[in-house]
């Protein structure tokens, strides 16, 4: 073991992203290794896929997927709750 708490942080190189890296590198330790990720990259597409990855920007802390980023995506429900697949009255 390193003795270093392994941060990724998955990003495609927007704003939001960008922000989300700052805030990242601002909170970080002496004992954390953080790499930036870019998804425009397929090994890291993969990998961010496995990890349970669903929208940008995502940080994955120790290979676990922070809580903050695994709520994010596409809900078919709510798409459809929201209208969509459903003809106008």
């Amino acid at each position: 073991m390193s003795g270093k708490r392994q941060v990724e942080v998955f990003s495609a190189g927007c704003n939001i992203c960008e922000e989300a890296i700052a805030t990242v590198k601002g909170i970080a330790c002496k004992s954390c290794d953080v790499t930036v990720l870019d998804m425009k990259e397929a090994d890291v597409a993969a990998r961010a896929a496995a990890l349970g990855v669903r929208s940008v920007p995502a940080v994955v802390i120790d290979g676990v997927l922070a809580d903050c980023c695994s709520a994010r995506g596409i809900d078919p429900e709510q798409l459809r709750a929201a209208g969509l697949g459903q003809p106008l009255p």
